[in-house]
């Protein structure tokens, strides 16, 4: 049995979202074991919605929460919340394999970081999400937000875990590797961007192709977008804001007329079909890199379907050997003999 903790009261729909999450991963999982994090009695009349094996569940009563507007830091360090407990508890109980949160994403890194740490040799974690592409498929991008400034180093090993990541997670086999720029030739970018190309080509066990620009990353031409913080969450808001927009201005214009809404009925099981390769939730959330142990985080807003969804990427990426893939990858590419200790 594979035990999952679940930050319960993290998200802007918790518990509820987080509970009804829970019991439909139980469902479907049938060696999942799960222990959700939170104010007991809200997760408990939460549960008495819903019929599931309670001898695979229990709860962990916590009475704080983290809210969005707490310094990570200090929340993590001084709060006994949900979040916080999990993260004691995944760091303590080595038969639980990982953690799904909702919550706070500075804090989720703080207590990555602080409370359960790091891989060794590992000089940051990273936020990894899986975006589908055109190819019905996923690409990878590493960092969309958990580091602002980055070095060279902090990126070659971004593409590293991703590369591990996309072994374990989604079974690819020498995942294509591409640097985010504002152009594909190999003199473009900032001094950042530049030194990073020099040693990504340099690097063994690293299958790199070279720089990509934002409009390719879903086109799938890499399996992993390796970025710094910054530029990796304005690359994410940018496609999801611009597929939310081309799924409403559809919507709209089918309305427009009753033409179009004949019209829409012919096409109903390709919109039906746009709509389910366009959606984000199906992988859950973004996996935190780099950390002794797997952690997903997923959006604040989720929705049933993405906690369970993160739950079972959780599950399926530590059966996979997340962890180990990373460590290994690590010895192959030897990276502090190829890049200055100042870089």
């Amino acid at each position: 049995m594979d035990k999952i903790i679940l930050d319960g009261m993290g998200g802007d729909n918790a518990p509820a979202a987080v509970v009804e999450g829970a019991v439909r991963a139980l469902k479907e999982e049938k060696q999942l074991y799960l222990i959700i994090a939170g104010r007991e009695s809200e997760i408990k009349a939460e549960l008495t919605k819903f019929k599931y094996d309670c001898s695979r569940l229990e709860i962990l009563d916590c009475p704080d929460v983290i809210g969005m507007n707490d310094i990570p830091t200090e929340a993590v360090k001084n709060k006994n919340a949900s979040l916080t407990a999990a993260f004691w508890q995944l760091k303590k109980q080595d038969d639980i394999c990982g953690l799904v949160t909702a919550g706070s994403t500075g804090a989720t890194i703080a207590g990555g970081q602080i409370i359960l740490g790091r891989i060794r040799g590992i000089k940051r974690a990273a936020l990894c999400p899986a975006l589908p592409n055109i190819n019905n498929g996923v690409t990878l991008l590493c960092d969309c937000g958990a580091n602002a400034e980055c070095k060279p180093v902090m990126l070659c090993q971004f593409a590293v875990m991703a590369s591990a990541y996309a072994q374990a997670g989604f079974g690819k086999v020498n995942p294509k590797v591409g640097l985010l720029n504002n152009g594909t030739e190999e003199h473009k970018g900032d001094t950042l961007r530049q030194e990073t190309y020099k040693y990504l080509s340099r690097m063994d066990g690293i299958n790199f192709i070279g720089n990509v620009e934002g409009r390719d990353i879903n086109f799938g031409e890499a399996d992993i977008v390796v970025a710094d913080g910054f530029s990796g969450n304005v690359a994410l808001k940018s496609i999801e804001g611009c597929a939310k927009m081309i799924l409403a201005t559809m919507k709209k214009q089918f309305k427009s007329s009753p033409a179009s809404l004949i019209g829409a009925a012919f096409f109903s099981g390709a919109i039906k079909r746009m709509k389910k390769g366009l959606d984000f939730d199906k992988y859950g959330g973004a996996l935190l890199l780099g950390l002794k142990k797997v952690v997903v985080k997923t959006h604040g807003s989720s929705k049933p379907s993405a906690i369970t969804n993160s739950i079972k990427n959780a599950l399926s990426i530590y059966r996979n050997g997340l962890i180990p893939k990373v460590e290994q990858l690590l010895t192959k590419v030897d990276l502090d003999n190829l890049i200055p200790e100042e870089q």
